[in-house]
């Protein structure tokens, strides 16, 4: 039986009380689509690395949307009109955004959905939502589409400055310990405003946007591309790879009815949208499906799934070597032959144990829902145009690193 108290509040470690807005919101929150979220990792496998980063997609949503009100609360004060509804809308759209996030986040983003992105997915959910909801948040899946006639209230879900991106940054600092990824979310919200429809930040808080952009391009390299933290996430994939390759050739693999389902077969994005049992399947899915299958494996006859499952449990990790040129073509080859050497690998099985990749950390990129500055006279400019400090060569530059990954038993 649902409560009748919906009136809650959340102690949060980052902000302090949350407060559920509305009673539609806490009926959202405690669907079983959003309850999924307390059991997916925001970071996937960076514990490995960051023991305390074992925070949820759940606490990241919760988190948003208490941006989205103070932003909303900003707003109003300089007297962009939102109303009642349209504020509940913008609730739910952030709330939701990442509602189609499957186990361990982007760490097997299309290894499970090989068709779908979480994008994709969140909207099928918000969606179905909505239909169970009779309608209820049409506004919201209006926002979250941008096809809602004020622009600037998808931009607040979805840009280079969303209310996503600003508890991501505070939030997974905090959790990791990384203190060059702490950014003042709140004064940032303090200076937004909208200009002809676009969310833009007054020039006095172009300080704030500089560290914004500084901190999030710090944290790619320090925590969500670094080399331990790529090391296993590519375990994990690789294991994936060989259960369903399994799978697919007629082994049986213990695993929960659901995760069985998408070990056995590849559903499309038409099947996704033609047929709701594929979303359905899809929600009971998260990160106990997946660990508890690879803490069974470790005991399975195939010796490369065995392996790789045991290494994954026990943190053996690949060694992953990063640099900023491509690797030597020959070298490439030594270690790939080593490798297959040392484990006796057929041709087609070395990329379980071998991997040649290439990362990429871009903090701003102007052809993307920019990031504009409100001057003295009212005129907009760029960010990577009106900073002192970061200039319009450096700002949009794409840094990207190469890299290798195999046992470390190679040497």
């Amino acid at each position: 039986m649902y409560t009748t108290n919906k009136q809650k509040i959340i102690n949060d470690p980052v902000y302090g009380f949350i407060t559920i807005p509305d009673a539609l919101i806490f009926d959202v929150i405690e669907h079983p689509y959003f309850q999924r979220l307390r059991r997916i990792l925001q970071l996937g496998l960076t514990h490995y690395t960051y023991p305390s980063a074992q925070h949820t997609r759940f606490q990241h949503a919760l988190g948003a949307m208490h941006l989205m009100g103070l932003a909303i609360g900003v707003l109003r004060s300089k007297g962009i009109e939102i109303s009642n509804l349209e504020a509940r809308g913008l609730n739910l759209a952030i709330l939701l955004h990442d509602i189609g996030h499957g186990p361990f986040s982007h760490t097997l983003e299309l290894a499970i959905v090989r068709d779908l992105s979480h994008e994709d997915l969140s909207k099928l959910f918000l969606a179905e939502l909505n239909r169970q909801f009779s309608g209820e948040l049409d506004l919201a899946c209006a926002i979250f589409n941008d096809t809602y006639p004020k622009k600037f209230m998808h931009q607040l879900v979805s840009s280079q400055l969303d209310m996503d991106r600003l508890d991501y940054l505070a939030r997974d600092s905090f959790f990791t310990g990384v203190a060059e990824g702490v950014i003042s979310y709140d004064r940032i919200i303090k200076m937004l405003t909208v200009c002809n429809d676009e969310l833009v930040v007054e020039g006095k808080g172009i300080y704030s946007i500089e560290k914004f952009l500084i901190s999030r391009r710090l944290m790619y390299w320090q925590v969500y591309l670094h080399k331990t933290v790529i090391a296993a996430d590519q375990l994990l994939v690789n294991l994936l790879k060989r259960a369903k390759f399994l799978e697919e050739n007629g082994a049986s693999l213990f695993a929960t009815p659901a995760f069985e389902t998408f070990l056995r077969y590849n559903p499309t994005r038409h099947d996704f949208e033609t047929n709701l049992q594929w979303l359905d399947l899809f929600s009971q899915l998260d990160d106990f499906d997946v660990f508890a299958s690879v803490k069974v494996w470790v005991s399975h006859p195939d010796p490369i799934l065995s392996d790789l499952c045991e290494r994954l449990v026990n943190r053996r990790l690949f060694r992953v070597e990063m640099q900023t040129t491509p690797f030597d073509p020959v070298y490439i080859a030594m270690v790939k032959a080593k490798t297959a050497e040392k484990y006796n690998l057929a041709a087609k099985e070395t990329g379980y144990y071998f991997t040649c990749d290439k990362v990429e950390n871009k903090a701003y990129n102007p052809r993307h829902e920019r990031i504009m500055i409100k001057g003295k006279f009212n005129e907009l400019i760029d960010i990577s145009e009106a900073s002192e400090q970061l200039n319009n060569a450096v700002m949009p530059t794409t840094v990207s690193k190469y890299v290798l990954c195999y046992p470390k038993e190679i040497g």
